[in-house]
């Protein structure tokens, strides 16, 4: 079975193609327009077809539209409601209605010769639960059940789902919360009143909440509750009453910061008794999470020690570019197919090494071809220089994960600033570590190890914070990549040489890309950073160009 997904509605359009139960290809639509989240001016700030991520999902595969079985569509318009009767303030929500009522003929007219008829609607729910579910080690593909949580903004006509797969993968859900009552969307209205961009910037409100103190946490406990029987309720808040609304690039007090945490603590508690709640109900072992909210990693290290399940799992793609890969999961499963283990982040594009040797000599740089570009990473790298790695796949989801990263020596507290000042963002915000698996244990307590999608954070051992200052946060902790050996050789080589020259397995790990721009995708968008941006050296592929001078 050929099932094509497609997340084409509220934002992070992309798609994905899942072929007889294997993952083969996904994509975000924002890595080939250049326009992050798809984010467009209102109204049509993300009613985005992902035409060039389908089309290249299916010309990965040497698949043309017409050979398609499905076209899975992760929102069922015959579920929704209008938004004044949920009880929310959009009046453009008719129109993405309307949307999505067209999107069979959207999708023929972009991918000719596919049959509308082939497009199927999933619940966007149902569609983030299958992407998390359907894709975790300890789940149906391993032959096991699984609770799930969804928790994000807003659905059809909710903003969370609680439920357990059975082995053969069929959901159950045992709850849901209907709208306006919304974790994502209060956060998203947090992220607004401080100053940034919703649905794309509520990670800086998690780093900020790290600066600040909850001391606003009685009142929210007040106002955002548990229902006891696996809901939510949540009350206006007056944000003013609490902390000034901040205009966009205004400097922020410790008024804002102590908001910040206060509701990310909030949520915390929130989270947690949901948790508790779905593995009383269940009795499962597992627990995957999906949605924007599961892509805060702070409180997923909550659940992971407080929820009781063994094992708390996240796809690395759980905001809204993952329902377009779990719709595909959801129909291939519902059609019978066995579900192939989940083959890792790196499912985008690739390159091939006379690929990117002919845009080195198209753009007339200078380079070489060292004898390993992993040691001369390395040795760029221990000398205190700045890394672009493009290598492989690059990865779905909105973490670095080793394949478009940029690389930096943790031993040198300002490599923070520095690495800020090189992205062009604010000054508090984290950067992560990679470190090679089997060395994290030594260094990072509290959370799950192996942690490879940078998806939870860890405590680091007092004993290492002034090693590895760099990636060391305001409250102690670190958002870790682990390196498995096996299955990232190329990474691994380089970490190995970094610590044979600095006695650091660790290497500074954060997005290649600058502020407001998507990650780099291509070797021209890896050329384009290296010349825009202080970088002293780029490894791509086997290639290396190095900064004149460095």
């Amino acid at each position: 079975m050929r099932v094509l997904g497609v997340n084409a509605l509220f934002h992070d359009p992309s798609a994905a193609l899942v072929i007889d139960g294997v993952t083969v290809a996904a994509a975000e639509e924002e890595r080939f327009s250049r326009r992050k989240h798809g984010h467009r001016p209102v109204p049509f700030a993300a009613w985005e077809l992902p035409e060039l991520a389908a089309r290249w999902c299916l010309a990965e595969a040497g698949l043309e539209p017409g050979d398609l079985d499905a076209v899975a569509y992760s929102f069922d318009v015959g579920l929704a409601r209008p938004a004044d009767d949920l009880g929310l303030h959009d009046p453009w929500d008719h129109l993405r209605q309307t949307y999505a009522r067209q999107a069979p003929d959207f999708l023929a007219s972009a991918l000719p010769g596919l049959d509308p008829a082939a497009v199927r609607f999933v619940p966007h729910h149902v569609s983030h639960a299958a992407s998390a579910a359907l894709a975790a080690p300890h789940g149906p593909v391993g032959g096991e059940p699984i609770d799930v949580l969804v928790l994000d903004g807003r659905g059809e006509c909710a903003s969370h789902l609680a439920g357990s797969y059975d082995p053969a993968g069929r959901l159950t859900t045992h709850r849901t919360q209907e709208l306006p009552d919304s974790l994502g969307l209060l956060y998203e209205d947090l992220t607004e009143h401080l100053g940034f961009l919703r649905s794309s910037d509520e990670y800086k409100v998690m780093a900020m909440a790290s600066y600040g103190e909850p001391r606003f946490l009685d009142e929210l406990r007040e106002r955002i509750r548990p229902t006891g029987d696996g809901g939510f309720g949540t009350r206006r808040i007056d944000w003013n009453a609490l902390a000034k609304r901040l205009q966009p690039g205004e400097q922020w007090t410790s008024d804002h910061a102590d908001l910040a945490a206060s509701v990310q603590r909030r949520v915390e508690e929130v989270l947690l008794e949901l948790a508790i709640w779905l593995r009383e109900r269940t009795g499962n072992t597992s627990l995957a999470l999906a949605g924007g909210v599961a892509l805060n990693c702070v409180a997923n290290t909550v659940l992971h020690a407080g929820s009781g399940y063994e094992h708390v799992w996240v796809q690395p793609a759980a905001g809204d570019a993952g329902t377009a890969l779990g719709a595909a999961l959801h129909l291939a499963a519902s059609g019978g197919e066995t579900l192939a283990p989940w083959p890792g982040a790196d499912l985008g594009r690739g390159w091939s090494e006379e690929e990117i040797e002919t845009v080195l000599r198209t753009a007339r740089v200078s380079y070489e071809r060292p004898a390993d570009v992993a040691e001369a990473a390395a040795e760029c790298l221990a000398a205190d220089g700045v890394v672009a790695w493009f290598q492989g796949r690059s990865e779905f989801g909105p973490r670095a994960l080793g394949h478009r990263s940029l690389l930096a020596h943790p031993g040198r507290a300002e490599n923070l600033e520095r690495l800020n000042d090189v992205k062009g963002r604010e000054q508090f915000r984290p950067v992560a570590p990679m470190v090679l698996a089997h060395r994290a244990g030594e260094i990072f307590g509290r959370g799950p190890l192996p942690s490879p999608y940078m998806l939870f954070v860890h405590d680091v051992a007092p004993g290492w914070r002034d090693r590895i200052p760099a990636v060391v946060h305001v409250d102690g902790t670190a958002r870790i990549q682990t390196v498995e050996v096996e299955h990232e050789p190329l990474l691994a080589r380089m970490l190995e040489g970094f610590e044979r020259r600095t006695g650091l397995p660790v290497v500074v790990n954060t997005s290649l890309n600058t502020a407001g721009r998507p990650m780099v995708d291509s070797p021209r968008d890896a050329l384009e950073c290296f010349g825009s941006a202080p970088i002293d050296l780029l490894a791509i592929g086997p290639f290396a160009v190095r900064r004149a001078g460095a």
